[in-house]
């Protein structure tokens, strides 16, 4: 008589973004699918999200939640305490940003959750499974926290790095690709391959989960999984959700010629430090255009050289213009993204960066330019500076879900400074507008631009009296 299959329930909170839920495929695929039934529910994506946990999760050998610091930590606590609530025998597991930036507070304020995971989660999963099927004790599973039996908080020591190469490829067919293909608007493929960074940037939480190190697919298994995901759902887009997509060369340009090679006709995005994109030749970025390449992100983040250096992003601004240049010859689309507000940042800095950002907005219509707000993001070196200093971080779950890094200031930013932000930030998006009816407003916002003249931006407060902005939060 067969054995029934063991479920496995995961599940990804509900948030304002499509991506596929890269970090469930990654943990669900390493298992056989004749032994385990891996079930992934998106609370973006699927209706009735929490009712059909709550009916898959009945006899299930665990619930998993990957949770991002911000807004879906809401949606995740409350799917696990009715987890936890209707089916109190099932193990809860929550990995992610958050539980890998703060293992020990989230279980030591959240009760529901029976087990934090930190990092890379694949071989720690598998060995949760196998104890929770065994009714085996935690204590020699790396790369967790969990509560003990009289409810104290035991933190196991890290897991290492795992060469991705010795992971399984993602098994796509865990979810409905039409439905992200459909939420998306087009038929773009996430995919990630690589995990961790080598570099050192001081906003960054990356260094401090990963410790700067590195680890990537290989070219060759990369251009296969290409190849066959191509056959299968005919996608005319990746976009690479690496963190740094071309920290090897040679590894990105034998992926690009083997996508041109295997004729998969197909664009592609993904991430680019412009001291990479300066070592790149012409020629190097003629063939990623070739290959589909159609928009790289180089986060630029500061004008001021001084202010580069003190955020350790250990790059210069003339990397940035050459690799700025080599992309115009290409015709490959930039995202330069820029953070004003940091803690310490002089007038003059604030200057040399809305200057800066000026300067590469007039280069091209091929560049978009992003200005983001600083606020001290958990485990980067800034933050923990100014924590020492008296900045108070949230403390609970609760604020955490409150924290907004994208659309607020943080109290760095002077009143004025925050008027000439916001005026830049309005120029810009008037200047890239493909409404027909802005055609002038837009000539208007070119020329503004060009002549860096924004004062007295009479155009911004009409619109804005007409057509309120939108609040990110």
């Amino acid at each position: 008589m067969k054995a029934s299959k063991h479920k496995i329930v995961l599940y990804n909170p509900d948030a304002v973004f499509f991506d596929m839920p890269l970090a469930l495929l990654a943990i669900g695929s390493c298992f056989d699918n004749s032994r385990y039934d891996v079930v992934i529910i998106d609370g973006r994506i699927d209706e009735n999200a929490h009712q059909k946990v709550l009916e898959e999760v009945k006899g299930a050998v665990c619930f998993g939640v990957t949770v991002l610091t911000g807004k879906p930590i809401n949606d995740a606590i409350v799917i696990t305490r009715k987890v936890k609530q209707n089916n109190p025998e099932v193990p809860t597991v929550w990995g992610g940003w958050h539980t890998s930036l703060f293992p020990e507070r989230t279980l030591e304020e959240e009760m529901s959750i029976d087990i934090a995971v930190q990092g890379q989660g694949e071989i720690t999963f598998q060995e949760l499974i196998a104890a929770f099927e065994k009714n085996s004790s935690l204590d020699g599973i790396h790369g967790i926290c969990y509560h003990s039996e009289d409810g104290e908080v035991i933190k196991n020591p890290t897991r290492e790095m795992v060469n991705m190469d010795e992971l399984p490829p993602a098994n796509y067919g865990l979810i409905d690709v039409e439905k992200y293909f459909q939420k998306k608007g087009r038929r773009q493929l996430d995919y990630i391959s690589s995990v961790g960074c080598f570099y050192r940037c001081a906003f960054c939480a990356d260094p401090y989960v990963f410790k700067r190190k590195f680890s990537a697919i290989s070219p060759e298994r990369m251009s296969l999984e290409f190849a066959r995901l191509y056959k299968k759902y005919a996608y005319e887009d990746i976009n690479f959700q690496d963190e740094t997509f071309f920290t090897f060369k040679d590894r990105v340009l034998l992926m690009a010629q083997e996508l041109i090679n295997q004729n998969i006709n197909i664009s592609w995005a993904a991430t680019l430090r412009a001291d990479q994109g300066n070592r790149l030749t012409q020629d190097d970025f003629h063939l990623l255009a070739k290959s589909g390449l159609r928009r790289v992100l180089v986060g630029v983040e500061s004008g001021s050289q001084e202010m580069m250096d003190w955020l350790k992003k250990d790059i210069k601004k003339e990397q940035v213009i050459s690799t700025a240049e080599k992309c115009i010859e290409s015709n490959i689309d930039v995202q330069f993204p820029f953070i004003v507000g940091f803690p310490g940042e002089s007038a003059e800095a604030f200057t040399k960066t809305i200057n800066f950002a000026i300067t590469l907005a007039n280069k091209s219509d091929l560049f978009e330019i992003i200005i983001f707000y600083f606020k001290p993001y958990p485990g980067s070196a800034i933050s923990r500076d100014v924590i020492k200093q008296g900045y108070l971080m949230p403390t609970s779950l609760q604020q955490w879900s409150e924290f907004d890094y994208i659309g607020s200031s943080g109290p760095w930013m002077t009143a004025e400074k925050y008027h000439d932000a916001e005026t830049l930030k309005f120029y810009l998006k008037l200047s890239r507008s493909k409404h027909t009816l802005a055609f002038p407003l837009k000539w208007i916002a070119k020329k503004r631009l060009m002549n860096k003249r924004l004062g007295f931006p009479i155009e911004k407060s009409v619109i804005e009296k007409f057509i309120p902005q939108q609040k990110l939060s």
